[in-house]
């Protein structure tokens, strides 16, 4: 029987969608068994593959560049069941799945049988880290959960225990990075796990762990929030890894996601998409189709990049009645490289583009990860995608430094302020955002108070702008415990009613909006639209991207956590379902 199970597993590994050559170059495996089997480095190796499918893709469910979707970050034509508060207890599956963890179990059981020691050292390291990166998202997902790491046995009665205090998981969760942090050399793997990995991911761990305990009244959350800091620093200390920058701040930013093969200088861990492999994602596909839910930037975030000298946007009076070509003028420069704004073109090409309404139902349209026409079609991206990359290394230090109150304006400047002047942008300053605490974004987060008051909300505006479309805001929702940020209005440009508008500011109509019948004698290039069918106007005269979707609701003692299945509850009468399901 477990020979059969260690072949599926391997043919598991080889289907693997992020390969390199080597994995490939291997002598045929046709009969292994539980005693031949995990005695050489080629081994571990092979059955470590398999643990690369945790991670987030970009296939079919795009998972990197549109988890954002869940919380509202980017806007589709439907909402989620979390913003529309629909989720159910499911019958089964739900997430509450174990068997990636039996894998990893069962390979920490026997790869001590290999005599290589640093075989041992970097695959052991590499199972640990999957097992680290697979309860990190039970605990985000379920909150306390049955800590197992052995296999487990149909007649094993440690199937049918409690579910564990999360904090004692977590702690156990850091004691595997701790071990792949110790054992593991000191070597860079882009695409494959390596100390650095588990370095950011305990950087991540601590941080989530150490707010959440924070902002939900949870004691002893200090320890994490430390744990968060260390890992920090010595990835910003001890590690080969800076931010990418070729002294260009109006395209660096846009460069390091567009780029074919993973900027070494930031990546961490990337996701790697080879043409040959036929293993593309759909980045272009997803916001060019037109048949991808036409995603877009909603104001709130576009509302968060400051101006280009460090100002506030939302400080104007009118922030909200300005404008496309005049509220992206003289923005941070990340703005300018996450959507289409005056000048955009493609990859390659010298064609300037408009934003579209056709494409993007808030009118601010997505371009961060999108390159050239020739990878339009359906997962024929090859660009990599990043996993873990520096830049969220330096925002996590910052914000757990400020969250302990020892942050000092060194702190900020080795952190904050390298984000900054990447894109040529000015530093933070802790005495100007505690001396006056930006309103706008009070409106996201009620409940940050006390003496680090601004220092935290300018962290976190950095973190939602720097981070934006890669898989983090839902998570940083859950942990500041902010989920009644996901009932304020979702909005997009501002069109003041029926006319021509020239949103990219070149003098030449791109976009009108029309009542009743469609003009004749139309301006040629430009993009039609009728109000109340093809596009919706707030009394504000902002889009209003889903207007059958304004009244919408957030339970706070219920839907930061997921339930539990029903049949899992009554396998095990031990475990207990989340609060409020």
């Amino acid at each position: 029987m477990k020979n059969i199970y260690i072949a599926l597993f391997i043919m598991s590994s080889l289907l693997l969608v992020n390969c390199s050559d080597d994995y490939l170059d291997k002598n045929p495996i046709s009969d292994v068994s539980e005693d031949s089997f995990f005695t050489t480095s080629s081994d571990l190796q092979l059955y470590t593959n398999g643990f690369y499918l945790l991670l987030p893709n970009s296939s079919v469910r795009n998972e990197i560049f549109i988890t954002d979707s869940q919380c509202g970050d980017v806007v589709h034509n439907t909402l989620s069941d979390l913003m529309t508060s629909s989720r159910l207890v499911p019958t089964t599956g739900g997430g509450w799945s174990w068997d990636n963890l039996r894998d990893i179990n069962y390979f920490l059981e026997n790869y001590e049988k290999c005599e290589d020691e640093t075989a041992k050292n970097r695959y052991g390291g590499v199972a640990r880290f999957f097992r680290a990166y697979f309860y990190f998202n039970m605990v985000m997902d379920f909150g306390d959960v049955p800590w197992y790491d052995k296999t487990m046995e149909a007649d094993d009665e440690d199937l049918y225990k409690a579910r564990d205090d999360r904090q004692l998981v977590v702690d156990r969760i850091l004691k595997d990075l701790d071990w792949a942090i110790g054992n593991m050399d000191d070597q860079q793997y882009p695409y494959e796990v390596s100390k650095y990995s588990a370095l950011a991911l305990k950087s991540r761990v601590a941080l989530f762990e150490g707010t959440f305990e924070k902002y939900h009244g949870i004691s002893g959350y200090e320890k994490y929030l430390q744990a968060a800091v260390e890992s920090s620093q010595e990835l910003m200390e001890n590690s080969p890894y800076g931010l990418y920058t070729t002294g260009n701040p109006d395209t660096d930013y846009a460069d390091l996601f567009r780029a074919e093969s993973a900027e070494l200088t930031e990546v961490i861990l990337a996701r790697e998409y080879t043409a040959p492999l036929v293993n593309g994602h759909r980045a272009n596909y997803y916001t060019l189709s037109g048949s991808q839910g036409t995603p877009g930037m909603p104001k709130t975030v576009a509302n968060s990049y400051l101006n280009a000298d460090g100002s506030r946007f939302t400080d104007q009076s009118d922030y909200n009645a300005i404008s496309f070509a005049e509220e992206t003028t003289d923005r941070d420069p990340r703005l300018s490289q996450t959507i289409r704004t005056s000048g955009y073109t493609r990859v390659g090409q010298s064609t300037e583009l408009a934003p579209d309404l056709s494409y993007s139902i808030t009118g601010y349209f997505i371009t961060k990860y999108v390159t050239g026409p020739g990878s339009d079609g359906i997962n024929q991206n090859t660009n990599d995608l990043p996993v873990f990359r520096f830049a969220e290394v330096l925002l996590n230090y910052a914000e757990a430094k400020a969250e302990l109150g020892t942050a000092t304006q060194e702190d900020m400047e080795k952190s904050i302020g390298l984000l900054r002047a990447r894109v040529g942008m000015p530093g933070l300053s802790i005495a100007d955002a505690n001396a006056n605490p930006d309103v706008y974004q009070e409106r996201f987060y009620s409940n940050v108070t006390g003496a680090n008051k601004g220092l935290i909300l300018e962290i976190r505006r950095e973190r939602r702008v720097e981070l934006y479309m890669e898989g983090h805001r839902w998570n940083d929702i859950r942990r500041w415990k902010a989920g009644q940020s996901l009932t304020l209005p979702l909005r997009g440009i501002y069109l003041p009613g029926p006319g021509e508008y020239d949103l990219d500011g070149n003098g030449a109509v791109d976009t009108v909006l029309y009542e009743g019948e469609l003009p004749v004698g139309q301006i040629e290039g430009a993009k039609y639209f009728k109000l109340g069918t093809d596009v919706h106007l707030t009394t504000e005269n902002l889009i209003d991207p889903l207007p059958e979707f304004n009244n919408r609701t957030f339970n706070e003692n219920k839907d930061y956590l997921l339930p539990i299945p029903i049949q899992e509850l009554q396998l095990n009468t031990n475990l207990t379902q989340n609060p409020n399901w």
